[in-house]
């Protein structure tokens, strides 16, 4: 596995994409750097549901709040999901945590996607897909939002590659918004937690490969959308 420390002399965190690390660093472009890839904030190394995730988690920090997140950097090299259980299963964990802590607005399609991850859940085996008690407490949690979402879904049966390519990027990306556009005073200290509860649930089932030491890339070069 990764080492739990980045290297020193690596630039600070900040938002956005950067040519090369002289311009700075984005938490996956640092990814990048780590599994000894060319620089990217699209690397290989690591799902891309976990890095769409990280990347929004990186931009919606704060400048004074975003150097926490450096050392969960070495903890999504290597991480690569196994299927759609494994992407609903993390969808399904982002998801509940984020639903009581974001406006309205928001909680409507996270509670849209849960029931998604409910339904797509039950098409596979038995066991397949990990948090559903969690999926069922957090809608119950969240009434007005969960009968909204069921209104929406009516009887329209899950479509697995609707859920990989719209499904599930959406629900990240409104788990991180949701959070960011709350009027809590701990929304670096919300975003980060969720960050790691991504982390946990992806590394659940996922393959993983050791990440090259950090010796090796050190020459790398320099509106809602409908479910």
């Amino acid at each position: 596995m990764a080492s739990k420390r980045t290297p020193d002399g690596v630039p600070i965190l900040s938002r956005g994409k950067h040519r090369n690390p002289r311009r700075g660093a984005c938490f996956m472009e640092m990814a990048s750097f780590l599994a000894g890839e060319p620089w990217s904030d699209h690397p290989a190394c690591t799902d891309p549901l976990l890095a769409h995730l990280a990347r929004m988690v990186n931009d919606c920090t704060s400048d004074s709040g975003r150097g926490r997140l450096v050392t969960h950097i070495p903890s999504v090299v290597g991480v690569r999901g196994t299927g759609l259980a494994w992407e609903v299963s993390l969808s399904a964990a982002v998801a509940a945590v984020a639903l009581p802590q974001v406006p309205e607005s928001f909680q409507r399609p996270l509670a849209v996607g849960l029931l998604r991850c409910e339904q797509t859940a039950s098409s596979l085996r038995p066991g397949a897909v990990t948090g559903l008690d969690e999926l069922c407490r957090a809608l119950a949690d969240a009434p007005l939002a969960a009968a909204w979402a069921r209104r929406f879904v009516g009887s329209t049966p899950p479509n697995p590659r609707a859920f990989r390519e719209r499904t599930a990027p959406h629900m990240m990306s409104c788990a991180v918004r949701g959070i960011a556009e709350s009027t809590a005073p701990d929304v670096d200290q919300r975003l980060h937690d969720l960050l790691t509860t991504a982390i946990g649930a992806a590394a659940d089932g996922a393959r993983t490969s050791p990440a090259p030491s950090p010796e090796r890339a050190s020459g790398t070069p320099a509106s809602h959308v409908p479910f």
